[in-house]
């Protein structure tokens, strides 16, 4: 067993797939297959199962697959201390973002970052703010930047940049001539919301308790899994609902879209930078992390 092999079977148990997985790091499918059964041949258990046109780890090959990503985690690790030590900016580094943040901030702040340090390979992952959490809490990503607060002892969180949500409706909307809406006039209308675990959906909650609404009373049509979807939902005429004006401020220019207020209720969050509390950051996310900090008022 070595640390290439460890890459090749991770690369399979994420990509799902052999072929996908040769294609991320350049070997032909027999290669990989080689490798992967060499490692079979080393543990001397079966890791992989082909089920239709999916490889799935087994139980033995999930264990692996946890351990891997660690060791893996590790000698990136070393490498970027050692480059540290050296005085450079290099290495890699897997970072996560919910929705928002990880469409439409991050990809930004990661082009300038490794425009600035050429020998850097940032990874993005985007999910919903939660399972971002999740996959912080279980050390696969080191840090994220998602859009609601979270309640656990073993998650920091820090205010990061602010975002504005907004009530959008279409250009064909009795509403589009209006800035400004009612609460109770939401009861009304058919509703799009995000999918369980978004943090724009949290963040939605939170504010409409303090208007004594609940999305239960909403009319909901639809419960859709990416904001892509509930943008060409409202497009389509299936509802309104609530988004972020960073994911629509191209549609709100064309004057495809309208952003309307809700009286009395502030729509404004925090996009938080979130890592785990005891987990001691790698000098390469530390640089990182203080790029961002020092550019949060993008």
């Amino acid at each position: 067993m070595d640390l290439w092999q460890l890459k090749i079977f991770c690369s399979v148990v994420e990509q799902k797939s052999f072929s996908k997985a040769g294609k991320e790091i350049h070997l032909s499918q027999p290669t990989i297959s080689s490798h992967i059964r060499d490692l079979e041949t080393h543990f001397n258990c079966r890791l992989i199962d082909r089920l239709g046109k999916e490889a799935v780890p087994t139980g033995a090959g999930k264990l692996l697959y946890n351990h891997a990503r660690k060791i893996l985690a590790l000698r990136d690790s070393a490498e970027t201390a050692m480059a540290e030590y050296q005085g450079l900016i290099k290495g890699k580094i897997k970072i996560g973002g919910s929705t928002i943040p990880g469409s439409y901030i991050l990809p930004q702040f990661i082009g300038q970052f490794v425009s600035l340090n050429p020998e850097v390979k940032i990874t993005l992952i985007i999910n919903d703010t939660l399972k971002i959490i999740e996959e912080i809490i279980s050390g696969d990503l080191e840090i994220g930047l998602v859009g609601a607060e979270i309640n656990d002892r073993r998650i920091i969180q820090t205010p990061l940049i602010q975002d504005n949500m907004y009530i959008i409706v279409p250009k064909d909307h009795k509403w589009f001539s209006r800035n400004e809406i009612k609460p109770e006039e939401l009861l009304t209308e058919p509703f799009i919301i995000r999918e369980e675990g978004s943090g724009t959906r949290r963040s939605l909650n939170k504010k409409l308790e303090k208007s004594n609404i609940s999305l239960e009373d909403f009319n909901i049509t639809a419960e859709l899994g990416s904001t892509s979807s509930v943008i060409q939902g409202i497009k389509s005429g299936l509802g309104i609902s609530v988004l972020s004006s960073i994911a629509v401020s191209e549609d709100l220019k064309t004057k495809n879209l309208k952003a309307l207020r809700i009286k009395g209720v502030d729509l404004s969050r925090q996009f938080y930078l979130t890592y785990h509390k005891d987990r001691t950051p790698s000098p390469l996310m530390n640089s990182f992390k203080n790029f961002l900090e020092s550019g949060k008022k993008f």
